[in-house]
């Protein structure tokens, strides 16, 4: 009985490591949203989840940034218990009224990527210079706000500016300090970004 091979074509050296990258940043992503510190003044905690959102962005680009927050909610909405408060499960993507910023957190991670890399093709974030990596997180944590504000205002039957005091304006504060860690988290250069 004669046995019949073929050829597997083998995934390129390059792509395995930015997957695994990706893959990195995702399970670092679960692990932000266990630190929760309950915020009286917001229906939200905060987390850690926005400074991931940034050094995704920063660090794997556009492509592999977005992608890595994408497995992040696809983790969680299998019911891995990923999400702020160890939760999971699809009901926390559509029925919570701060999942708004869990929807937005690829996009911003992405055009983070975009703004910082311009482009698809990686550089060093430390290389960047500082407006451009300000400006970027800064544009970064808007589209976040945007995003959590429209969903809660939709599932709440709020308007925007009640959801913005609600679930925006409480948390500048912290995510400005997110910001600047995101921040010195690359200039200090530590980090390998290929």
């Amino acid at each position: 009985m004669a046995t019949e091979r073929s050829d597997v074509d083998l995934i390129e050296g390059d792509v395995v490591h930015a997957f695994a990258r990706a893959a990195l940043l995702a399970a670092l992503m679960g692990a932000a949203a266990i630190v929760t510190i309950p915020y009286p003044l917001s229906p939200a905690p905060v987390t850690l989840q926005v400074l991931v959102v940034f050094l995704a962005g920063l660090y794997l680009g556009p492509l592999w940034g977005g992608a890595s927050i994408v497995l992040y909610l696809a983790a969680g909405a299998a019911g891995a218990p990923v999400f702020s408060g160890m939760t999971g499960g699809p009901g926390v993507l559509l029925a919570e009224p701060t999942a708004g910023f869990l929807w937005t957190f690829p996009v911003a991670a992405a055009l983070v990527g975009l703004l910082v890399h311009r482009g698809t093709t990686l550089i060093d974030p430390a290389d960047a210079s500082l407006p451009l990596v300000v400006g970027s997180l800064g544009i970064g944590l808007v589209l976040i706000y945007a995003g959590g504000m429209v969903w809660f205002s939709w599932l709440t039957g709020t308007s925007i500016v009640e959801a913005g005091f609600a679930v925006a304006v409480p948390f500048v504060p912290a995510d400005l300090l997110k910001l600047a860690a995101a921040i010195a988290i690359v200039r200090s250069g530590r980090i390998d970004p290929t």
